[in-house]
């Protein structure tokens, strides 16, 4: 036969000693002692939650499982404490499910109650506190998931206003290089038409095509000059421009120097075109090299764009299931793409990738939200200088991405805190502190993984374990 309690000893629990006879005799009633020896679990994660339960004597653990292990949260022998079906008083609003695992690690006793009568007896007795409660507890989840709502809104404004800015660039390049090479070509026929209105005899006008493929190659080979060797290099062609009575020789220089041409290589034109007919010549090889250059430009351009534009679509994974095998490298390189225009020009960004690593199943969308908050702490930390250093390893079971910055470091007092919903350092108006929180959700709870932070002034690292095989 199971041991009851009195109403007295009932009494010196803190959690009942202000509650009456009758109350107490209810209790009394109802509950039960119950004996554990050290090493056994009075009630495990996960499993339905049918008692609530208050330590009498002994010493227990309460842990959490992250990606497999049981991590330990709480240790204690204080008379009183308890837990168990702490949520029993929302009934079916919530699942009832034992939040956590209760480990006996001496031989403890315990006093359990079942905990639908639990839940009757709370409601009946406090009826202002389950009001309360109630109220906090559903307020508090509707505002995280609205303001979660509103963190990822802006922190896709901000992402979008940066992909704008980063893709108008390369597309005002490319619009600009199409308006000139517009020209050079009108140009270009106006030469042709001189060239060719009888003066060059066909085999000079072949030659003349062979030099104008010459010019292409070198414009695709064409070395890059530091400044100041630029400078002497046209310089340099000009002088010769002007030896050779080409007129307004400076200020077509530095198109020959770009794609390559040197006084050398125009000795060569002279030598087959002849000087009668050498500025014609030089000013419509001076339109080809142009000409491709401004294609090579363009070209330039639309790739970028193009980069951009795949970036996008690997960030948001709009075309993608959601969950699928990736590679965790498309991933961070796709954030950082989005995030480029929010990069200070003082931080330095170093990528340290083990390529060997398998591909992972992952939410991918959601990981990049993980990489985004992540990044987003790291540079706000660094205050526009530093660097930011993102690093990928495996360990047994799991692939592990840190992502590590130079900036002033979590202080101790605050560590712990970090992951609490609505925690922030940042100052009113500027953090929701959602953003670990919803990362940690999205790791822990979504992939079964883990994040761990270590942290010193001038080097903090966020690690995120993910498995290498869906739990």
């Amino acid at each position: 036969m199971s041991e009851l309690l009195t109403p007295e000893e009932l009494r010196t629990l803190f959690l009942f000693e202000s509650l009456n006879e009758e109350q107490l005799a209810v209790l009394a009633e109802h509950g039960r002692v119950q004996h554990y020896q050290a090493g056994s679990a009075v009630y495990r994660e996960g499993e339905p939650a049918t008692c609530f339960v208050v330590l009498l004597n002994g010493v227990i653990t309460l842990s959490r499982l992250s990606h497999g292990d049981e991590v330990e949260v709480a240790r204690t022998e204080q008379r009183g404490v308890y837990g168990g079906a702490t949520q029993t008083y929302l009934g079916d609003q919530v699942e009832q499910i034992y939040m956590n695992t209760m480990h006996a690690i001496s031989d403890v006793t315990v006093f359990e109650v079942p905990a639908d009568m639990f839940a009757r007896w709370t409601r009946a007795w406090f009826p202002m506190a389950m009001h309360l409660l109630e109220g906090l507890f559903f307020g508090m989840r509707a505002s995280q998931t609205i303001v979660g709502e509103r963190e990822r809104l802006i922190a896709l404004g901000s992402l979008s206003a940066g992909l704008t800015h980063e893709l108008n660039n390369p597309a005002a390049a490319a619009v600009r290089a199409t308006a000139v090479l517009r020209e050079r070509v009108t140009g270009m026929r106006h030469k042709l038409a001189m060239i060719a209105d009888g003066r060059l005899d066909g085999h000079r006008l072949h030659e003349l095509v062979e030099l104008q493929e010459a010019a292409v190659k070198r414009s695709a080979n064409a070395p890059q000059l530091s400044a100041l060797a630029t400078s002497d290099a046209e310089d340099a062609v000009a002088d010769w421009l002007d030896d050779h009575d080409v007129t307004a020789g400076w200020d077509i220089a530095p198109t020959l120097v770009a794609g390559g041409v040197d006084a050398e290589w125009l000795e060569q034109v002279s030598a087959t075109i002849g000087p009668e007919n050498l500025e014609a010549a030089v000013r419509w090889l001076t339109y080809t090299i142009d000409t491709e250059l401004l294609m090579c430009e363009i070209d330039d351009a639309v790739t970028r764009i193009s980069g951009l534009v795949s970036a996008a679509k690997q960030y948001s994974q709009l075309d993608r299931a959601p969950h699928q095998t990736v590679d965790v490298h498309d991933l961070l390189n796709a954030t950082l793409t989005m995030l480029q225009a929010k990069i200070p020009a003082g931080v330095r960004v170093v990528k340290e990738y083990d390529r060997e690593l398998p591909p992972v199943p992952a939410y991918a969308a959601e990981l990049n939200q993980v990489w985004t908050n992540m990044i987003d702490n790291a540079l706000s930390a660094m205050e526009g200088n530093g660097t930011l250093t993102i690093s990928t390893s495996r360990d047994s079971r799991c692939l592990i991405v840190e992502i590590a910055d130079t900036g002033s470091g979590i202080p101790p007092e605050i560590r712990p805190r970090i992951f609490e919903p609505f925690f922030t350092t940042k100052p009113v108006g500027e953090g929701t502190g959602l953003g670990l929180d919803i990362s940690y959700r999205i790791v822990v709870k979504k992939h079964h993984g883990d994040i761990r932070v270590e942290s010193t002034p001038g080097d903090t690292r966020f690690r995120v374990f993910l498995p290498f095989e869906d739990a």
